[in-house]
């Protein structure tokens, strides 16, 4: 925030930075496409410039529209991330399990949700993801062809996202200043354990669109977001 309001120029006279606070998913970042409100393309986020083309399996996903409703922008690029729920991770292997019992080759258990759902992503078989219970939700947007702005803040796009039919975590919030962020930081740690899916932190985003213009870029990463990470998670094993 100290940073922030610093790059804006701002004083301590000057109203508090309002920030839209999300989860930071441990999944697989997703960019789809849509072109005249059609999915034709889903594609990993690679090494930033180039992704694989994961069409074939991200439609199986049932939380991805396929077609989206009238209005939208003629050229939509909808950010987000894949991932799979721990109960359906749980449910993935118990299957896993059984075929492995049951004398089927070349089958195994998964080590975790993330590594299961960039697999099944990953797979040439679409068959195979569709056998996999995917998730999906959606944090952003890249390239947007509309003739004009439609909404003027990042909480705003999410919103319409969300009419529009993409999922959205329910515990994306808009808070004011370093307080805000704390404090959510704070309740989401003391809730992870009950999320029905995995993070490794959250995510600060600076709310108003124009001050996001402002503050730009250092080589790829956002001025006006952060991730606040979690320490990792420690399980006693027996080797």
């Amino acid at each position: 925030d100290a940073r922030i309001r610093r790059e804006l120029g701002l004083t301590e006279a000057d109203a508090l930075v309002r920030y839209v606070a999300e989860l930071k998913f441990d999944g697989l970042a997703m960019s789809l496409r849509y072109e005249g409100g059609v999915l034709v393309q889903a594609a990993t986020r690679g090494d930033g410039e180039t992704g694989e083309d994961v069409t074939h399996n991200v439609r199986t996903i049932a939380q991805v529209p396929l077609r989206l409703p009238d209005g939208v922008p003629e050229v939509l690029e909808v950010r987000g991330e894949v991932y799979m729920r721990r109960d359906d991770f749980e449910a993935l292997n118990a299957r896993q399990r059984e075929r492995i019992a049951a004398g089927a080759k070349g089958e195994k258990t998964f080590v975790n949700p993330r590594n299961a759902a960039a697999g099944a992503v990953r797979q040439l078989d679409s068959r195979i993801a569709a056998d996999r219970p995917l998730s999906f939700f959606a944090y952003g947007v890249g390239e947007v062809l509309d003739g004009g702005t439609r909404w003027q803040t990042h909480h705003g796009l999410l919103m319409q996202l969300k009419a529009w039919g993409f999922p959205v975590a329910e515990q994306t919030s808009l808070v004011e200043g370093a307080s805000g962020l704390v404090a959510f930081h704070q309740r989401i740690a003391a809730l992870r354990d009950q999320l029905p899916y995995d993070i490794d932190g959250v995510v600060y985003k600076v709310d108003a669109l124009a001050l996001q213009q402002r503050l730009g870029f250092v080589t790829r990463e956002p001025r006006w977001a952060v991730a606040h990470k979690y320490p990792a998670q420690e399980e006693m094993t027996q080797v």
